[in-house]
């Protein structure tokens, strides 16, 4: 067994219900107390992995067995607006949770979820990781050393296209049967995953968010699920008022451009994440602005070897050290609820053309009766019923998820190339461009048969949203070049050109 990190003999025996991004922490675990001893998903691939992985563990589909069983905690990483329901069957069973973000799906339920937390006793933590590299946990130190001052305003990112992911579970595996969406990534608005971007904000400056305000983005990107909010193919940020009168911008968004870059500005000076880390220091907008070395302090040795930029072993190292030490963590139920919330308001905000919401503060029992019974969320779709008509082929469409998956993976490695190709004499360094064409070709054959294979079904349900969904994969793609004689000698004969080029200047 792997030395802890805690001056103490007690191991924690962890439970790990959803097995997708669940599976993700098992590297962390074992220093951090925790040992891994049963597992729970209704997909039969993702349990396979898991058992190969713990081959020792408990391994079932069904969650009451997976409660019942002798766990002390429990991971949970099941679908994002089922988080509060699942929470609270964990603490219910005597359970304490690391849940997964976001907290819940609505204000009610977060209500409900706080005073389930209150009444179990248990440890409740957001599994929360964004705060937790390096370069965030280095401003968070120099933040509370005071070099920054007070929070003047801060702008946070998490901008990231994954438009695949609405037909396939988060390995990469197309969700079946082949013509449903996935569970929530085909439809929840990119406000409800707010915390990524909000997090590291609050965590650095110890503000909370009091008062959110947002403008609708309708502008979408091809390929995705419709939504008639926008769902996760549209921008969308929201401008908010910390409880010290700071303002901060929280972006999330699925667009052209997948971007986590974080920025402050305090009264005494400033820092910027953005390939690197990058200080302005002295109390004025023109002092110098310089980078600086991040590290996450003591803990650097165990943190730089686990994922998401060690965020990921340090929310099951506050969460183990909460359990064993009672040392409450940062992202407790009331800070799971602060961050959550900002997300549920701005959607609602956004829907109303910018209307302010209060954020509500449940630690206060006034703010919980308030919205005790809001139920307000998005319309769900039918996920199960999917991209086509009842009526349609099964047989048909069943390769539909597979066939979107491919054509939005290879359409854009093709387009990359096609037009990085335009902009080739305004390159810095143009030889770059070979690594986007080399991809191209390799894609280029798969392209082709994927093509053919979406105008099948395109052919059998034209008026389907999952043909207009491969429609505009296509347009993309430029499926009329794609499918012209020649065309993938016509790419290896460009990158021969191309290569002449470059070694003769």
């Amino acid at each position: 067994m792997e030395k802890g990190v805690f001056d103490t003999n007690r191991r924690i025996r962890l439970g790990v219900w959803g097995l997708g991004r669940g599976a993700s922490f098992f590297e962390a675990c074992a220093a951090c107390h925790l040992d891994v001893v049963a597992g729970c998903d209704y997909n039969a691939h993702m349990r396979e992995a898991f058992k190969r992985q713990v081959p020792d563990a408990l391994v079932t589909d069904d969650a009451e067995t997976f409660l019942n069983s002798d766990i002390d905690a429990v991971l949970l990483a099941t679908f994002c607006p089922n988080h509060a329901d699942d929470a609270i069957r964990c603490l219910d069973a005597g359970k304490h949770v690391l849940s997964e973000v976001t907290a819940f799906h609505t204000a009610a339920e977060g209500v409900k979820l706080v005073e389930a937390v209150e009444r179990s006793g248990k440890v409740y933590n957001l599994a929360e990781n964004y705060p937790f590299t390096a370069p965030q946990m280095y401003i968070a130190r120099r933040w509370k050393e005071g070099l920054f001052g007070e929070l003047m305003y801060a702008e946070g990112e998490y901008v990231h296209e994954v438009r695949s992911l609405a037909y396939t579970y988060i390995d990469g595996v197309p969700v079946e049967p082949g013509w449903a969406l996935h569970h929530w990534r085909s439809w929840l608005h990119s406000h409800f995953y707010c915390t990524h971007s909000l997090g590291p904000i609050m965590h650095i400056t110890g503000q909370r968010p009091e008062r959110v305000t947002a403008l609708p983005g309708n502008k979408t990107l091809a390929g995705y699920p419709p939504s008639k909010s926008g769902g996760l193919s549209s921008v969308a940020p929201s401008l908010i008022q910390m409880d010290n009168g700071g303002l901060v911008k929280n972006l999330m968004g699925g667009t052209t451009n997948d971007s986590h870059i974080f920025r402050y500005w305090g009264t005494l000076g400033a820092a910027e994440i953005n390939n690197g880390l990058f200080l302005r220091l002295g109390g004025g907008g023109s002092t110098p602005k310089l980078p600086v070395k991040a590290d996450w302090g003591e803990l650097t040795h165990l943190a730089d070897k686990m994922g998401h930029g060690g965020g990921d072993f340090f929310v099951l190292y506050y969460f183990a050290r909460h359990i064993l030490f009672d040392k409450p963590a940062f992202f407790d139920i009331y800070t799971a609820a602060d961050v959550t919330l900002p997300g549920i308001l701005a959607y609602r905000s956004c829907c109303e053309n910018g209307a302010p919401y209060d954020v509500p503060d449940f630690r206060q029992q006034a703010d919980r009766d308030a919205w005790r019974d809001d139920h307000v969320a998005p319309e769900r779709p039918d996920v199960a019923q999917g991209s086509f008509p009842k009526e349609a082929d099964r047989e048909v469409v069943a390769p539909f998820n597979r066939v979107i998956r491919d054509l939005i993976n290879n359409a854009l490695a093709y387009r990359a190339y096609v037009d990085w190709r335009q902009v080739l004499d305004d390159m810095e360094n143009p030889a770059e461009i070979l690594s986007t064409l080399d991809r191209a070709i390799e894609c280029a054959p798969a392209l082709r048969e994927t093509i053919f294979e979406a105008q099948a079904i395109i052919d059998a349900y034209p008026q389907s949203e999952g043909a207009r969904a491969l429609r505009e994969m296509m347009e993309i793609a430029q499926a009329d070049s794609v499918l012209a004689e020649g065309f993938i000698s016509s790419l290896t004969d460009e990158r021969t050109r191309l290569q002449r080029r470059f070694l003769t200047k």
